[in-house]
């Protein structure tokens, strides 16, 4: 797989393909292409699966809140998967990546059944957590125009969190727990230590808005 060609080819293809938000943009492409290289090497993976599969996993963006969210991982498979075929790349990788594409999504629900899939899930869910994870967080609440926390409650103290009303809620509906569904053993290692980063941080933002 030559590595410069195949980065054109996609970036190329992603510039036409993609409709960015505030948290899946090109930035956040290359970051999960980074991490999935890494966890890849880590865990003996294949990469010639797993390279295509983290750079188009967002080929096909579906809006937070839209009912089709729970489908845009199987139609960036598809998307991806022809795409692919089209650009010549070879026909025996090609199951793979459509599955580690298909999987990557936590809204899909779809388990990872291979060594690749599960570091392209992986790769993609540590983008949520830790300083990056924070950003991410809040630009994309930011653009659906919800507050930064409920000032009555802001921690979930004293209530269910819910993630439609403030992006901080966000932190206890979903990305405290995203550790826990690492696939990898460098997925864990590397998600508790981005979790650890961001209760640290909830410390100090409870200092910040609760000075008393």
């Amino acid at each position: 797989m030559d590595r410069t060609h195949w980065q054109r080819e996609f970036e190329t293809f992603l510039q036409v393909q993609m409709t960015h938000d505030a948290a899946h943009d090109m930035a956040h492409i290359h970051r999960v292409v980074h991490n999935a290289r890494r966890f890849a090497q880590a865990e003996g993976a294949t990469l010639a699966i797993v390279i295509p599969a983290a750079w188009l996993h967002d080929c096909v963006v579906v809006p937070k809140d839209s009912p089709q969210r729970p489908y845009a991982s199987q139609m960036a498979a598809d998307t991806a998967v022809a795409f692919l075929r089209q650009r010549g790349h070879p026909v025996q990788y090609l199951d793979g990546i459509a599955h580690a594409i298909a999987a990557h999504s936590f809204s899909a629900g779809i388990t990872p059944t291979t060594i690749e899939a599960k570091v392209v899930q992986d790769a993609d869910r540590i983008d949520a957590l830790g300083a990056i994870g924070i950003a991410r967080c809040f630009a994309l609440g930011g653009m659906m125009a919800r507050p930064l926390y409920t000032e009555t409650d802001p921690f979930c103290d004293g209530r269910t969190p819910d993630d439609h009303k403030a992006s901080l809620d966000h932190f206890y509906t979903k990305l405290l727990t995203l550790a826990e569904t690492m696939q990898t053993e460098s997925g864990r290692r590397e998600g508790y230590g981005r979790i650890q980063f961001m209760h640290h941080y909830l410390v100090q933002l409870r200092r910040e808005i609760n000075p008393e």
